[in-house]
């Protein structure tokens, strides 16, 4: 008998979100699966939100990235910011389940196929170091890096800072989101060559206006990557 197939008798998979005996290790039981908002289908190109209809073949935006200039390329998600889903968003970020990082790569491996490219650098927008101190650890960086591993590309978790302390965005309306973020992120100035002539892959956790990963995709810019590309976990749809 193989060593897991021995913990398995001992310690059967439990779903990652429920606790109900599932076959697999790190798999959602069928319910959860169920209540659990996948964004797959016909989605923006720049930001994943899913779209009506069926695939033009050829790359559609969503109102939002219509109106909204975002100096990225391309942007995917795994999962709409609801139901299940947020649950799961928030065990991770709040709740210390690291373990949660796991599948969680699998699913945004899954959404950033369309998106890779080689040499790609991948690297996790920021937390402000007192925020870290409080917190612990980023919960980007824990996604970016168990992808980056999942995809064999290079990781940087420390690629980007934050120069100030930025304070939480709930409350703020959109434009207030982007006033706040504004010039708040760099590269690292010992990463500079790190994403020289690079395209990157900015990871973070959830995405609702795209303030942050905009001041972190043009600080990339800024610092001679010559594409960026970024990815959520989960994405806030306005119909959440």
């Amino acid at each position: 008998m193989r060593l897991q197939d021995a913990l398995h008798l001992i310690y059967p998979p439990q779903c990652i979100s429920c606790d109900t005996l599932v076959t697999t290790d790190f798999g959602l039981c069928g319910a959860c699966w169920r209540k659990t908002p996948f964004a797959t289908g016909l989605v923006c190109d720049q930001c994943g939100v899913p779209l009506p209809g069926d695939d033009p073949g050829h790359a559609l935006r969503c109102d939002d990235c219509i109106t909204i200039a975002r100096p990225w390329s391309q942007g995917r998600a795994a999962l709409l910011y609801r139901d299940n889903a947020r649950q799961i968003v928030l065990s991770l970020k709040h709740g210390d389940r690291l373990d949660l990082a796991r599948p969680a790569a699998t699913w945004l491996m899954r959404a950033a196929e369309p998106m890779l490219k080689p040499g790609m650098v991948v690297a996790p927008v920021p937390l402000h170091w007192m925020r870290l101190l409080k917190r612990r650890f980023n919960q980007a960086a824990v996604l970016s890096g168990a992808l980056a591993q999942l995809a064999s590309l290079a990781h940087c978790p420390d690629l980007l800072v934050r120069r100030r302390s930025t304070g939480s965005q709930e409350g703020r309306d959109r434009d207030g989101r982007f006033r706040n973020m504004h010039d708040a992120i760099a590269v690292h100035p010992k990463r500079l060559k790190m994403i020289d002539g690079k395209h990157a892959l900015l990871v973070d956790d959830v995405m609702t206006s795209g303030a942050t990963l905009a001041a972190a995709a043009e600080a990339c810019i800024a610092a001679g990557a010559i594409g960026v590309c970024v990815l959520v976990l989960a994405r806030v749809a306005k119909d959440a």
